[in-house]
């Protein structure tokens, strides 16, 4: 699929804490729909992100911005942006962290079971592996949500379950 560019507004979210991309449905169509694909968002030609489309009014979307690609990208509020979506092509639809490989070097089963678990599931173990910035505190974080997740019964996995602290 070769890039779909074009222009956009932020604005808050209403329901939450946070900003968005407004998606108009032409694009949303060109892209394929909202569902299970991943795309890498580029705005103004200068930051870019992996991220997913949201279904919103009228056949559109968005995308989320969190407070620091606001602050990083200079965002405001109703701010006009240039968009451009590819599709991502990468197995998890996020960057895995290197702690995180190592652990399935180490343990295939846990590789076999992370493999098994929903997408969002297993973007958001490596979302949440990705959030510190240690190489010792994600090692840390890997070992434990992996192992819970192995200690967990095949199909009964819960984000609660998986993030456990002992």
């Amino acid at each position: 699929m070769a890039a779909i560019n074009f222009k956009s507004k932020i604005y808050k979210l209403e329901h939450l804490a946070g900003h968005y991309i407004d998606i108009p449905a032409s694009v949303v169509k060109k892209a394929g729909g909202v569902g299970k694909q991943r795309f890498i968002c580029t705005v103004n030609k200068v930051m870019h992100w992996k991220c997913g489309l949201v279904a919103h009014k009228a056949g559109g979307a968005y995308i989320l911005l969190n407070k620091k690609q606001m602050q990083t990208g200079g965002f405001n509020v109703e701010q006009t942006v240039n968009v451009s979506l590819q599709k991502d092509s990468s197995q998890y639809g996020m960057d895995v962290p290197k702690e995180l490989h190592e652990v399935f070097k180490q343990d295939k089963i846990a590789k076999e079971r992370f493999d098994k678990l929903a997408p969002g599931k297993r973007r958001y173990i490596i979302y949440y592996i990705n959030q510190v910035k240690s190489s010792d505190l994600k090692i840390e974080r890997a070992v434990r949500l992996i192992g819970n997740l192995k200690r967990l019964p095949e199909g009964k996995e819960t984000f609660v379950g998986i993030l456990a602290k002992g």
